[in-house]
């Protein structure tokens, strides 16, 4: 069967370049959307919120020069002034939400609030090595990210001898693995970390940008994902956990046991907050249904459980790998589509639906 006359899908709204200028998107918050270039997405949203203080910024866009003089333009000729900016807010580790969260705190003295579990993705002890396959965007000079990789061990991350599921991983070019190794090994002399100088924890409250916050912990895109939640306004920033048209990543190699249950009790942690009427995307525009779209992403997930189950008569006893040709198209085989497909199995596993056999050089997933 071919497609060759089908009308072309509508680009999503999180693939789309950003908007100009800055847009009020509910009383007292502004959006500045700023360029990235990764997989799927075309803009990261910024949230500025303004006070007596000052101004507090959510998810302050990607690391290197480009972002921050992109930054400066957007709010200058918005008539807010970079240098009163005294807190920001990052959602959770990845480089598009923390990237310029450490140039705040050098050039401004500025607070970096994050959840407590909050790690950078080139820490020793990051939750997501697979972000630094991200580093391809990051502009300019080599950048550094972190104060210090001493004792770093080079064999995690893109450098890992074999994936958790067995079997080589797959390979990246080697001038970005070089790319890679140079940025842990420059630690903080080029760039300001975004280390964090507050971490909170779920239901704490938070006084920003003229109202309260409160803090909401919701797992499973990465361990320490942050939600911010205005009760008197009814309005959410829901980071990646919660987005218009896709469903953020969730990743298999993770700290924690099950991150796709994490998720899934995080997405129905989100249907108990009744008055949200308006819900802050990290990428996309604006909505109001809350609970109906952390419901459909759950939905999403439980079809691809249904897709596995159903392959599984036919694969029998699979590999990770073959189990992923069945749950993704094949333009988007790689590592991410492995790893997220070794979070669906393993899920299977825990809930007694399917068995691992570690016998062989590749783990083997078989069902009940």
């Amino acid at each position: 069967m071919t497609h060759d006359h089908a009308a072309p899908k509508p680009v999503r709204e999180e693939r789309q370049p950003p908007r100009e200028g800055i847009e009020e998107v509910a009383p007292g918050i502004l959006r500045l959307q700023l360029p990235i270039s990764l997989p799927g997405l075309g803009h990261v949203n910024c949230y500025a919120m303004e006070d007596a203080r000052g101004i507090t910024l959510v998810d302050p866009g990607l690391p290197g020069p480009k972002t921050w003089r992109g930054l400066q333009r957007i709010m200058k000729a918005g008539g807010l002034a970079i240098d009163r900016v005294h807190s920001v807010v990052v959602t959770h580790s990845h480089p598009d939400h923390f990237g310029q969260a450490g140039q705040f705190r050098k050039r401004f003295g500025a607070e970096v609030i994050t959840h407590r579990t909050f790690r950078t993705f080139l820490d020793p002890e990051a939750e997501d090595q697979e972000s630094a396959d991200e580093l391809e965007v990051i502009d300019g000079p080599v950048k550094a990210q972190v104060e210090s990789m001493q004792g770093v061990d080079m064999r995690r991350g893109p450098f890992a001898k074999h994936t958790p599921w067995g079997g080589d991983p797959y390979s990246l070019p080697r001038a970005r693995r070089m790319r890679y190794w140079a940025m842990r090994k420059a630690a903080g002399r080029f760039a300001a970390t975004p280390t964090p100088t507050r971490r909170v924890d779920d239901a704490q409250v938070l006084q920003l940008g003229g109202r309260e916050w409160v803090a909401v912990h919701t797992p499973g895109h990465t361990i320490d994902h942050l939600c911010l939640y205005d009760p008197v306004a009814g309005v959410m920033i829901s980071g990646d956990h919660v987005l218009p048209t896709i469903t953020p990543h969730i990743s298999g190699l993770g700290t924690t046991i099950d991150p796709l249950k994490d998720f899934f009790d995080s997405l129905d942690l989100m249907k108990t907050f009744d008055g949200v009427r308006m819900v802050l995307p990290a990428h996309g525009l604006e909505f109001d249904d809350l609970s109906g779209r952390a419901e459909a992403i759950k939905r999403h997930h439980h079809e691809r459980l249904d897709t596995l189950r159903t392959a599984s008569g036919e694969i029998g006893s699979g590999t990770v790998h073959e189990f992923m040709q069945v749950l993704f198209q094949k333009r988007s085989w790689g590592s991410m589509a492995e790893s997220e497909t070794y979070a669906h199995l393993e899920h299977l596993r825990l809930i007694g639906e399917a068995v691992v056999d570690e016998s062989g050089d590749q783990l083997r997933y078989s069902f009940n």
